[in-house]
Parts: C-alpha cells; sequence; structure tokens
C-alpha cells in the first residue's frame, strides 16, 4: 500500500473526527436540539468510527480496508446530513466528512 494514501487517509479521518465532535458539541447548544438530533447522531457515530480508522491504519492493521470502507459510508451519511443544515459549523462538518469518505474510498479500493 502506498505510504501516502495510508497518511492522507489517516489526516483525513483523525480531522474528520475532530470537525464531527465540534459540529456534535456546537449542535446541542443550538436553540431547537430536537431538529438537530440525526446530525449529533451521526456525528458522534462518524467521529468514532474515524478515530478507529485512524488507529488501525497508524498501526497497518490488516483490518484497515475493510474498516475504510464502513468509514466511508459513515462519513457520506454525516457530510448527506450535515449539509443540510445551515450553521457553520454544519457544513465544516459536511466538507470534511465528505473528504475523509473519499481517502477512505481510495484506502479501501
Amino acid at each position: 500500500m502506498d505510504n501516502k494514501i495510508f497518511d492522507n487517509c489517516i489526516q483525513a479521518c483523525s480531522n474528520c473526527a475532530l470537525v464531527c465532535e465540534k459540529c456534535a458539541s456546537a449542535c446541542l447548544r443550538e436553540e431547537n436540539v430536537q431538529a438537530m438530533a440525526r446530525c449529533i447522531e451521526l456525528d458522534r457515530d462518524c467521529a468514532d468510527v474515524c478515530a478507529l480508522a485512524a488507529r488501525l491504519m497508524s498501526r497497518q492493521s490488516q483490518l484497515s480496508k475493510e474498516l475504510c470502507a464502513l468509514c466511508a459510508k459513515i462519513c457520506r451519511a454525516c457530510g448527506e446530513e450535515c449539509a443540510k443544515h445551515q450553521m457553520d459549523h454544519c457544513q465544516e462538518c459536511a466538507k470534511a466528512c465528505m473528504k475523509c469518505a473519499e481517502e477512505c474510498e481510495r484506502m479501501a479500493a
């Protein structure tokens, strides 16, 4: 496996995990928290899976490819949900998720 692909994916996953945590926290402070429930749920799932994917890739686990395929799926779902909301934190999260999904798809290929 190309180290550049590993490095790019680790970076994208690490960044996505942090941005998703930030988004979930900001969503919890929104006036209508109930309207943000799905976004918060996906942010938290995405952050956890991205962090795990980054750790597995860092140790060059044989399960990296499989986890990256799942990570891409979750990132796309989170990115699509966040893109529906106009808040800056959601828009930033949508971009980070889509970038991570692309990198994970490259890793999983």
